[in-house]
């Protein structure tokens, strides 16, 4: 049985490599070495044209990943060098039959994939953070780091941006949650996005940012740009750079925080906060960039602020109250997502983060998601109103008033 490994090494003598091939020549020419593969061998309309779209991707895209990532409904790309390959779909994990058929294939695919995001992956530098063009992020470890490597790790994203109505459809949200916040964020309250891997924060925090006003300046800065900010015609977007292969020419997300400061940002959203840019992002929410956004990981609003204080010690050492009372006065609010055991996503909890006293910073609970039940293998719930928001004097500067909010219950 003819195998696409053949079909390729008859296109590869064929194959000028002088000269660039335009997509219409590689397309002629894989359609006329099947029609000669056809004549010595009957193959079936269905495999000659999923063989002609497998040659095409081999040549021009990423192989047999190409299908994968044309596929909509799969969210997560896992590739264990060549032993196997796994994706994720409504929220269950599959294992493919696919198969890369050699290393060298994998390693190819991989350095197309870092050379389109500007990065270099190599045995010197062997795990780096790359996206695709339609804004994916890929994570890539190679051997001898992964001892069965390449690692491929591919977290998609919708071809359009996921809005609020979408959330709330999805149940992600409430109605009366996204009103709420959708004053916050006009007002200009400074807002963090925390949950674990896979909660949802980017996404949430995309949907989230296009409540600001469009008449604002809005920087942006990622390690890969993967925020699509709508509709905002004074935007700026900033990714950092690793450093190249003599190890110079890195910028990193601190560089970027200190540059943007001297950009007249009226808003500044860095996608995820890490290391020790945490004590940055701190310094720009405390020097009026009111209205700002930035996510992290944590598993709840308070081991968020846990995380703030190591992140900012990895920058600078500073008294730990010192640390607390810049958290306090920087951050307005606390958005907390989860991934439930149903696989859903949710926020959990929404926490306002009042001041700092006696060696803690105070929080309270504005609104908490609480469990009912199950149904049809899907968890029942609502979000409860634990407290009222206690500082309004943004809200109000802004002109806008917390009235029609809804009531207690969702």
């Amino acid at each position: 049985m003819i195998q696409a490994e053949q079909l390729h090494a008859r296109i590869l003598e064929e194959l000028d490599m002088s000269k660039e091939i335009e997509d219409e020549e590689l397309t002629a020419l894989i359609h006329r070495i099947l029609q000669e593969a056809c004549s010595r061998e009957y193959i079936p309309l269905p495999k000659k044209t999923a063989l002609g779209r497998e040659l095409f991707n081999a040549f021009r895209k990423l192989d047999l990943l190409q299908e994968f990532l044309e596929d909509e409904d799969i969210t997560e790309i896992m590739i264990n060098g060549t032993q196997n390959i796994f994706y994720e779909k409504a929220g269950q994990i599959y294992e493919s039959q696919k198969r890369f058929t050699s290393k060298e294939k994998l390693e190819d695919v991989v350095q197309q994939i870092a050379a389109g995001s500007n990065r270099i992956v190599n045995e010197a530098s062997p795990i780096v953070d790359a996206r695709l063009a339609d804004g994916s992020r890929v994570n890539v470890v190679l051997a001898p780091i992964a001892l069965n490597g390449p690692i491929v790790t591919i977290r998609k994203f919708p071809k359009e941006a996921v809005t609020m109505p979408q959330l709330i459809e999805w149940q992600s949200v409430s109605g009366e949650i996204v009103e709420f916040l959708t004053l916050l964020v006009a007002a200009g309250y400074n807002i963090f996005i925390s949950g674990g891997t896979g909660s949802g924060k980017t996404t949430f925090l995309n949907a989230l940012s296009q409540y600001i006003p469009k008449d604002e300046r809005i920087i942006t800065i990622e390690d890969n740009a993967e925020l699509r900010i709508l509709e905002v015609p004074n935007l700026v977007t900033l990714e950092a750079r690793n450093a190249n292969i003599e190890g110079t020419g890195e910028v990193s997300i601190r560089d970027l925080i200190k540059t943007a400061l001297r950009m007249r940002p009226d808003r500044i959203i860095v996608g995820e906060v890490r290391q020790a840019e945490a004590i940055d992002m701190l310094q720009a929410l405390n020097t009026g960039h009111d209205g700002s956004l930035s996510t992290g990981h944590a598993n709840s609003p308070r081991d968020m602020l846990g995380r703030l204080e190591t992140m900012v010690l990895m920058g600078m050492e500073l008294p730990l109250a010192a640390i607390q009372r810049q958290i306090a006065s920087g951050i307005d609010i606390i958005v907390h997502l989860g991934r439930l055991r149903d696989k859903s996503r949710k926020v959990l909890e929404i926490t306002e983060v009042l001041d700092y006293c006696s060696g803690e910073i105070i929080l309270s609970t504005l609104y908490k998601y609480e469990e009912t039940g199950e149904k049809n293998g899907r968890i029942q719930g609502r979000w409860k109103r634990n407290q009222k928001l206690t500082h309004t004097e943004k809200l109000l500067a802004a002109g806008y008033q917390l009235e029609g909010t809804g009531s207690d219950d969702d």
